[in-house]
């Protein structure tokens, strides 16, 4: 029979092994990651698939992803929030442009980032500090000479460079409602001779929208790619209703509520935004 003593030296042991093992499954994995900063998180299935492809991204294996997926699926707080901080974690020397449809939205992405590294949890994964001079939400560095840009559609991004550019949700409702196709060409344009410009040698890009229309981004981004004869781009979609009728993310999103849905709205609207089928070049 062991000692009272050596019961608790055992127990000490296992319990700081545990939280090792934890630590390491947190800097490695994105999943992992989450876990460990928002405990509370009820994934899905298409979160753990999202999670490999952004490991694929940042071990170097995929350097062009698109990621289309309904509202409300945790886009945003994975590919704007949860994935910067997780990457300037595993590489704090390292330069990351983000953008959002508006530069108010990027910069509240900027402060969610910011204040997460910042926090007790993080830094209890990930030893990436703040530099003393970072106070800006939108625009802070690591004191490992890392960096972190954040702008809105249409921003000016000359003097940056991303080894990291994540493009989340480049279009907005109100132009979609426009019915413009100029609106869409536009971001085109803005992507091309701005953030895709200021990609780093070996640098990787991750866009992560919902479908509006055929000529949207994603949709340009991958015509051009066709035409060129050069298609680097892996694509994930993710329809709201699967094909075997059962929803993406049946643990938030039942069943009757999203056919609800699809009831009210226009079909062009619920195949583009829900399904990630845009019909047409006006938007949905």
């Amino acid at each position: 029979k062991l000692p009272e003593s050596q019961k608790v030296t055992i127990l000490r042991d296992l319990e700081r092994r545990e939280q090792i093992l934890e630590k390491e499954k947190a800097q490695n994995t994105f999943m992992g990651f989450v876990d460990r900063v928002w405990p509370e998180f009820i994934g899905g299935r298409h979160h753990k698939i999202m999670a490999r492809a952004f490991e694929r991204v940042v071990s170097g294996e995929c350097k062009r992803l698109i990621v289309n997926m309904p509202p409300r699926h945790t886009k945003s707080e994975f590919a704007s929030y949860l994935l910067p901080a997780w990457f300037l974690g595993k590489f704090p020397e390292k330069k990351v442009i983000q953008t959002a449809h508006t530069a108010e939205l990027s910069t509240g992405f900027g402060r969610k980032v910011r204040n997460l590294v910042s926090s007790d949890t993080y830094q209890k994964v990930f030893q990436t500090k703040l530099s003393t001079d970072s106070k800006a939400a939108g625009r802070w560095n690591t004191d490992k000479g890392g960096d972190y840009f954040a702008i809105g559609v249409g921003g000016a991004v000359t003097g940056k460079g991303a080894d990291l550019l994540i493009i989340d949700d480049p279009h907005s409702e109100q132009e979609a409602k426009q019915g413009n196709p100029a609106v869409y060409d536009n971001v085109y344009e803005w992507y091309t001779s701005g953030p895709r410009q200021r990609l780093q040698p070996g640098g990787a890009i991750i866009i992560v929208m919902t479908r509006w229309s055929k000529r949207d981004l994603s949709g340009q981004i991958l015509k051009n790619a066709e035409k060129d004869g050069v298609n680097e781009w892996e694509v994930i979609d993710f329809p709201a209703i699967l094909p075997s009728g059962t929803p993406l993310w049946p643990a938030f999103w039942k069943k009757e509520e999203l056919e609800a849905l699809k009831a009210e709205l226009p079909v062009s609207k619920w195949e583009a935004q829900y399904q990630q089928n845009p019909t047409s070049e006006e938007g949905a």
